[in-house]
């Protein structure tokens, strides 16, 4: 073999290589994206809910009136939040906080816990909840996959070229998130 012939096919299996690398940053970004997709949608699918559930409540729960205005006014802040990821998970940890406290509230009201309709909603809501700490987790997932991706050689090099960037996580920001929900009677 002549070397103009072995340098040709050392630059074609180096293109191959580098067309791997990009399409599979591209594959990692695009499943970060469907990700953030997925628990807009459940943010969504959490945020319908809300008002029903409050309604449900307010009869049973007028003097707990500061809490059901604490959702309702989490949920508006979720809803408009704006910006990175953490500042978008910022606001959905807060209203998840609120959630918990409304449910804990709840369980001061026997007849409120056996509505039809409370349970139902309280049911979807807890069916909702289970599904966006799933998408978190697929979010999270993916992101761990890209940052992998992204800060290991060579991998590294390229992502960087093709301006390819470490992304966060989707986390608890409150050390109130952590803690279980007190139920007192």
């Amino acid at each position: 073999m002549s070397l103009p012939i072995i340098i040709l096919i050392i630059v074609a299996i180096l293109l191959v290589i580098l067309v791997s690398i990009y399409n599979r940053l591209v594959k990692l970004r695009n499943r970060m994206r469907e990700a953030t997709s997925d628990i807009e949608v459940q943010a969504k699918r959490r945020y319908d809910l809300i008002p029903n559930l409050i309604e449900a409540v307010k009869g049973y729960m007028a003097q707990e009136r500061g809490v059901l205005e604490s959702v309702t006014n989490a949920r508006a802040n979720a809803m408009g939040a704006q910006g990175s990821t953490l500042d978008k998970a910022d606001a959905e940890n807060q209203f998840t906080s609120t959630l918990k406290t409304l449910f804990a509230v709840s369980e001061n009201y026997p007849d409120l816990k056996s509505n039809t309709n409370f349970l139902e909603l309280q049911r979807e809501l807890s069916d909702t909840e289970n599904k966006m700490m799933a998408a978190r987790r697929f979010y999270n997932d993916t992101v761990n996959d890209l940052n992998t991706a992204v800060e290991t050689f060579p991998t590294n090099i390229f992502a960087s070229i093709f301006g390819f960037k470490v992304s966060q996580f989707f986390k608890n920001t409150t050390s109130e998130e952590n803690e279980p929900v007190k139920v007192s009677f």
